[in-house]
């Protein structure tokens, strides 16, 4: 199963981006999926998932301004992020948990062993 993460770029605080997570085996129905974040020198953290019941959880430094979503028709996982900081600026991940470790939350990064390649997103202010 392959990951591939699109839609990082640069903005201005207070800006907006998409991030759109697609894979090759049409998994993401079935499986809780998250984004995760990392920052230079600092450790991957987990900031939203979706279940495969369609329910939600975020981490507080983004709940209210992120938004985690999935498209099954389209095999298509995203993640809206508005009103941006420039401490959002990080490599953006997207991660299948297929053994259900995560128990349908967020969960840590251990219980995900699907990981695609990451997107940048960079937010200057």
């Amino acid at each position: 199963v392959q990951l591939v993460e699109s839609g990082g770029g640069s903005v201005q605080t207070g800006g907006s981006l998409r991030l759109s997570c697609t894979d090759s085996e049409y998994i993401l129905s079935g499986y809780t999926m998250a984004w995760f974040r990392q920052a230079p020198g600092q450790e991957r953290e987990g900031i939203a998932a979706i279940n495969d019941e369609g329910i939600t959880s975020y981490a507080d430094s983004v709940r209210g301004r992120f938004t985690i979503s999935q498209d099954n028709a389209n095999d298509t996982l995203y993640l809206q992020m508005n009103s941006l900081k420039p401490e959002d600026t990080a490599m953006y991940y997207c991660a299948a948990d297929s053994f259900g470790l995560s128990g349908g939350g967020l969960g840590s990064t251990g219980d995900y062993n699907l990981w695609g390649q990451g997107t940048q997103v960079t937010v200057s202010s």
